[in-house]
């Protein structure tokens, strides 16, 4: 290999280890630098994070579906049930919306008149 082809890989090998110390968990500068007694040891974290961090972090990966749901779709009839309630309710709001605004309309109570 010719000399200026080693002076790159060089040159990206040190990029990539100063980039790699831009990362939390894999820092391989931060590691020579703790096992050659230079750096300071990252501390551990509190009791309470410990505890309430779950041991394995379960997401579900990008790009694939969803799980299937053991939840079936309502059927028409079920879903003109669920729409006769929600207009039930919906009526029932709406009267005592209405009484508590005609509860508001009512004048101010007057102070009454004492003789002197």
């Amino acid at each position: 290999m010719s000399r200026s082809v080693l002076r790159r890989l060089a040159l990206s090998m040190g990029a990539v280890a100063a980039l790699g110390a831009c990362s939390g968990d894999i820092n391989p500068v931060r590691d020579v630098a703790i096992s050659a007694g230079v750096g300071q040891k990252r501390p551990d974290g509190q009791d309470f994070v410990r505890d309430s961090r779950p041991a394995t972090l379960d997401y579900r990966p990008v790009g694939r579906l969803a799980a299937e749901r053991d939840r079936k779709a309502r059927t028409p009839t079920e879903v003109k049930a669920l729409e006769a309630q929600v207009d039930k309710s919906r009526a029932a709001v709406q009267a005592a919306g209405e009484q508590a605004k005609q509860a508001g309309q009512t004048p101010a109570p007057v102070s009454p008149k004492v003789s002197p």
